[in-house]
């Protein structure tokens, strides 16, 4: 027999951390709703070459999929590395069924092949919204997003945050109006700016064909950053003028201007902001969990315009994905967050011997109809052993049967009190498992 060794990056949480996760997808998914958001669930796998089409590294990320028993056919199928593209393909399946604008969000697991470390998982769980529609997408999509997520964000337990915004338009004008010839490669450069460093990211424009003046030029725009209005004079005093460029600068005014009447001070415009990928045609979105920064983007999306389409008609949308794994895997790591206890039960119901478990189930299962978790206890030991099974899971209170009356313990405090399972509820804080900050 095989020895058993973890695998690096699949994480797998203990109870008390699946329970936080539980809490955060429940603020997200009942977030997501509150702004309309309709869910769906997509399949794992993705043709092999719809995954391959979406940037010159995607080979480097898809895990391929066969049967062992056909190893050496050639690999068709590929785990999907985000749910943007596959969410692209049921949109297009679908559209004869779909309401457009469609609203919808989907929270899945994603496959992705780098190296595991900190905060990056070859699985994790992501949450995504999306809006699309036919043919043509208005702006204030772009701007609508952003506020979905500072709502959901604003309910975590994780301290500050804000969301980095920029527009595609506005680079890409903003480098065709400097004369490079290589957008899109400079878009790519650029989104390595805070892992490498300026200097370096100079060094690789120039390698890859900048000028040492276009090259200065694009770091002065990527240092650009304000909570306002005022990004525009900033890129106006930089002298580049391009009808791109134009429209950039309008599309992303009108999301910096909304945000600040609707999610003040959450939202910045950051035009070092690129993303990577290739399908971002418009507005992108990162989110920093503020005195974290380290950690990189834990939200992130954009608008594209040509990742749907059949040839004849296109679907443009707006999208932005929740990190989930990688949020909790970095709270988790500096042990800042855990559960209040690691089952949902918040009473155990003892056993006063084993002819009268029936009696201690049928209280549990009134309990529950009134929606109070409860486990009866797994033997009928002595009340202090059953008493210690429950602190040792951190259940608040300890349910006795008697034949003169039924009590209830808070093995906190101490307190006994004579209760009916008809009536009797614990505090609301004690109901369910509740996060906690340390």
């Amino acid at each position: 027999m095989s020895k058993i060794a973890p695998i690096s990056g699949f994480p797998e949480y203990s109870p008390a951390q699946r329970i936080v996760e539980q809490r955060f997808l429940d603020v997200i998914r009942e977030t997501f709703e509150l702004h309309g958001f309709c869910s769906i669930e997509t399949r794992a796998i993705e043709p092999v070459e719809r995954l391959r089409a979406q940037g010159e590294d995607a080979d480097k990320e898809i895990y391929g999929i066969s049967r062992l028993a056909a190893y050496a056919e050639e690999v068709r199928w590929g785990l999907h590395f985000d749910l943007t593209v596959p969410f692209a393909r049921y949109v297009l399946e679908n559209a004869g069924t779909l309401d457009f604008p469609f609203r919808r969000y989907q929270i899945q697991k994603a496959w992705r092949g780098e190296r595991p470390q900190e905060g990056r998982y070859r699985e994790f769980t992501q949450a995504d919204i999306d809006v699309v529609d036919v043919g043509m997408l208005a702006p204030h999509f772009e701007a609508e997003i952003p506020l979905v997520v500072a709502d959901v964000f604003a309910k975590f337990p994780i301290g500050d945050f804000v969301i980095q915004v920029n527009n595609r338009k506005l680079a890409n004008g903003f480098f065709a109006g400097l004369g490079i010839a290589d957008i899109a490669g400079t878009l790519r450069i650029i989104d390595k700016l805070d892992k490498i460093g300026p200097d370096a990211v100079r060094d690789l424009l120039i390698e890859g064909g900048a000028s040492a003046a276009q090259a200065q030029a694009c770091l002065r725009l990527a240092e650009i950053r304000t909570p306002d209005l005022a990004f525009i004079e900033q890129v106006r005093a930089l002298g580049v003028e391009h009808p791109l460029l134009d429209e950039g600068i309008d599309a992303l005014a009108q999301v910096i201007e909304i945000a600040a009447h609707n999610a003040p001070g959450k939202v910045v415009a950051a035009l070092k902001i690129a993303r990577g990928l290739d399908y971002y045609t418009g507005t992108v979105y990162e989110t920093q969990i503020v005195g974290q920064e380290s950690w990189g983007a834990v939200c992130s999306g954009g608008r594209y315009d040509a990742l749907a389409s059949d040839g004849k008609t296109t679907y443009p949308g707006v999208g932005i994905s929740i990190g989930v794994s990688r949020i909790l895997g970095l709270l988790f790591g500096l042990d800042r967050l855990t559960a209040s206890r690691a089952t949902p039960s918040a009473v155990l119901v003892a056993v006063n011997d084993e002819a009268d478990r029936p009696r201690s189930t049928a209280i549990a299962t009134a309990l529950r109809a009134r929606g109070i978790p409860c486990e009866v206890a797994p033997k009928a030991d002595k009340f202090g052993k059953q008493i210690r099974y429950a602190d040792r899971r951190g259940i608040p209170f300890v349910w006795f049967p008697h034949a003169d009356g039924d009590q209830v313990k808070d093995i906190r405090s101490g307190d006994q009190t004579p209760v009916d399972a008809a009536e009797w509820s614990p505090p609301d804080d004690d109901l369910r498992a509740a996060i906690v900050l340390r």
